[in-house]
């Protein structure tokens, strides 16, 4: 029989500031949560949403202050060197062994064009993100690494490590995507959509190099005392993450989704967001995840309703998921 998946609270920097994401961190371990994952964004996605605290830095003090195991995604190449990612990631595997994984994606221009840099196609975005993977790969394999390229590197080498270099996933929403990180990354990070999309997703990574690699799922739902009241929170939070398409990655402030989403209506946020005030309906459709295979499933209430859904659902939710 197949163990169940491990279910994991997931740390929106962007909606919350980082000293009360970290207490939901430590409410989520003793909710009985089996994980966790940070998001790491420089800018929100909307206004209404109104923060953006600095990811690595919080995820030391919530490692600190918690035994959970934690990942985060980032972006290499732009905002961060990949030198100073994989240092990181060393810094935070070796103080907290066993508990720490790394997924690299191709960035959003909401966060990464900050530096200046000219913001690339999608194409050229994949090139850079393999290239940096492979750079960081090499540092925390302890490889003093020169690299002239789409980065540039000159005798790198990461002085303190962990005695086992934390995994490598790669983050992929499109089939293309899953297929190309199949070829170079430890596991899968994705995020939800319809079923047949999942399976879709799913088995492109495979395709691509990813058979019987790790695979991880970011679920965005909102789950509220009414459907009422769940609705309107999604909308209210999460409505700027509608937007399709290469769209999403090219605005570049919380103003620009503010204005590109202003006729977004609360109904239309079901095709985004699990939406139900219904607690068996949410653990039915985590099934379906563990169904696909995804075998660590980190939840994302994008309501601010925190502290209730956390303890709705380890009270009910999780229990179920590990009977």
């Amino acid at each position: 029989m197949a163990l169940p998946p491990r279910i994991g609270f997931h740390a929106s920097h962007e909606q919350f500031p980082p000293s009360e994401l970290l207490a939901l961190a430590r409410q989520a371990e003793q909710a009985g949560f089996d994980c966790a994952m940070s998001s790491d964004h420089f800018r929100p996605w909307g206004m209404a949403q109104g923060h953006s605290g600095f990811a690595w830095s919080w995820l030391g003090a919530a490692m600190a202050s918690t035994r959970l195991p934690f990942g985060v995604i980032s972006a290499p190449g732009y905002r961060y060197h990949p030198a100073i990612i994989a240092q990181g990631a060393a810094t935070l595997a070796e103080m907290f062994p066993g508990r720490f994984w790394l997924a690299l994606g191709s960035g959003q221009r909401l966060n990464e064009d900050i530096t200046g840099l000219a913001w690339p196609d999608k194409p050229e975005r994949t090139a850079r993100l393999r290239e940096c993977a492979d750079v960081i790969r090499a540092l925390l394999a302890g490889e003093t690494v020169t690299h002239r390229g789409r980065v540039t590197v000159v005798d790198a080498k990461l002085y303190s490590r962990p005695a086992r270099p934390p995994a490598l996933l790669g983050a992929a929403v499109t089939e293309a995507t899953a297929e190309a990180v199949g070829a170079w990354a430890d596991g899968l990070l994705t995020v939800s959509a319809s079923p047949d999309q999942m399976r879709k997703v799913v088995q492109a990574f495979r395709r691509g190099g990813g058979e019987g690699k790790r695979m991880v799922v970011q679920v965005a739902l909102n789950w509220a005392p009414t459907e009422e009241e769940a609705l309107a929170g999604a909308h209210e939070q999460w409505r700027t993450n509608m937007i399709g398409g290469d769209v999403n990655w090219e605005l570049r402030t919380p103003e620009e989704f503010d204005t590109a989403t202003r006729f977004v209506r609360p109904e239309d946020m079901h095709e985004s967001v699990w939406i139900s005030s219904d607690l068996c309906w949410h653990l039915a459709r985590i099934a379906e995840l563990a169904e696909l295979g995804f075998e660590e499933i980190h939840l994302h209430q994008v309501g601010r309703n925190q502290q209730v859904f956390i303890d709705k659902f380890g009270e009910q939710v999780l229990p179920r998921l590990r009977g």
